[in-house]
């Protein structure tokens, strides 16, 4: 235990940050990594390779991410604003660079391999993203002639045409629904929320003419015909799962759901651990996010009170979108559940996210001085 008397970089930093929330990203990495000795064996044996190479990747993704998240969350907001925009220069050049030289998958280009590994620049944009609008935001606030709004327009469209190009209308819709929250917070004018609300319905509708496969999928969502293997057996495995589940190593349907370990870990959760399970999961997430909002609504500081904002609303939305589509009330998206889900690139980002959050929520010895401050009679005044 660090004692209070103690002064340095790790003292400060214990005493400072939000334990509640570093508890709960750990404690969600650990359901997640319980989850994946459930859901990857039979995922790795239908592909050939040894039932628990899944879960050896999975353990070995989560010692960097954690590393990631525990390092990011020693940073100043100057820092964590710094960092941001260095890491989207990164991941819009790779994004860009992924039309080119990207690996196709599913008939998306999304990953890039460097170095050996498969990359997904979208992931590392998301975080960044949040915090750079918020930054722009907040300067818009604090000095309305500097147009960060425009600007924060501008770095969307950009954001947006990318995702689009590779195409990847989940996480486009994922961006534009933060972004949109964010600017609604920042108090976007009444004609850009009917502009925006337009705009998004207008390119909901062109993406069904203009990508087959969107089409595809929300017509089986809406017509229930077609080949609704993944979505039947998802249903089939919580349904058998009841209210406690089958236990442990038990599932059976869970064997044959495609990307078990990923999109529909969820399902998987279902069946062995029961409904009781899934919706403690459920109050987790909830938790979560209005724990973040809390701190942003207390918070003085407009950059960080978007930012912290942001970014809670993108891992709660993800993650709506996720168990959504599990539970068929969304069409089918590959979109994996923050923290919980495998993947390297997804789980690092994600814990990039979560080190932003306990970086900007930590109590300051400066925010402690302003909240005193509010209470200080102003010199020459009599006190009450």
């Amino acid at each position: 235990m660090v004692s209070r008397a103690e002064r340095g970089p790790l003292a400060d930093w214990f005493w400072t940050i939000d334990r509640f929330f570093l508890a709960m990203f750990i404690f969600l990495m650990g359901i997640g990594f319980m989850l994946s000795f459930a859901a990857s064996p039979a995922v790795a044996e239908r592909i050939g390779l040894e039932p628990f190479h899944f879960v050896k990747r999975h353990a070995a993704f989560m010692i960097p991410s954690i590393t990631v998240m525990l390092g990011l969350s020693f940073l100043t907001p100057r820092q964590v604003r710094r960092t941001a925009i260095l890491l989207l220069i990164i991941s819009l050049a790779m994004m860009v660079l992924v039309l080119f030289v990207g690996q196709e998958v599913k008939g998306g280009r999304r990953w890039i391999w460097i170095a050996g590994l498969s990359i997904q620049p979208s992931e590392f944009m998301k975080p960044a993203f949040v915090v750079v609008c918020a930054w722009l935001f907040a300067e818009h606030a604090r000095q309305p002639e500097i147009p960060g709004n425009l600007f924060a327009i501008i770095l969307f469209a950009i954001v947006a045409a990318l995702l689009v190009a590779q195409p990847d209308l989940g996480q486009t819709i994922l961006t534009t629904a933060v972004w949109g929250g964010m600017f609604f917070m920042a108090g976007m004018p009444w004609i850009w929320i009917m502009l925006l609300g337009i705009g998004g319905a207008g390119g909901l509708l062109s993406a069904y003419y203009v990508f087959p496969h969107v089409a595809l999928r929300i017509d089986k969502f809406m017509t229930g015909e077609g080949d609704t293997f993944q979505i039947d057996t998802a249903r089939e495995a919580i349904i058998r799962g009841s209210w406690f589940g089958q236990g442990p190593g038990e599932g059976i349907v869970k064997r044959i759901i495609p990307d078990a370990h990923t999109d529909f870990i969820f399902s998987v959760a279902a069946e062995e651990f029961g409904i009781v399970f899934c919706m403690a999961l459920v109050a987790l997430f909830t938790v979560l996010v209005l724990r973040g909002l809390s701190h942003a609504y207390r918070e003085r500081n407009d950059f960080n009170r978007f930012a912290v904002a942001g970014l809670v609303l993108q891992m709660g939305i993800q993650s709506i979108i996720n168990i959504g589509v599990n539970l068929e009330l969304l069409p089918a998206k590959g979109m994996t559940l923050p923290l919980i889900s495998y993947g390297g690139s997804s789980m690092v980002a994600i814990c990039v996210t979560a080190g932003f959050i306990l970086a900007l929520t930590r109590h300051r010895p400066e925010k402690r001085a302003q909240d005193r401050s509010l209470f200080r009679v102003p010199h020459g005044m009599p006190a009450e």
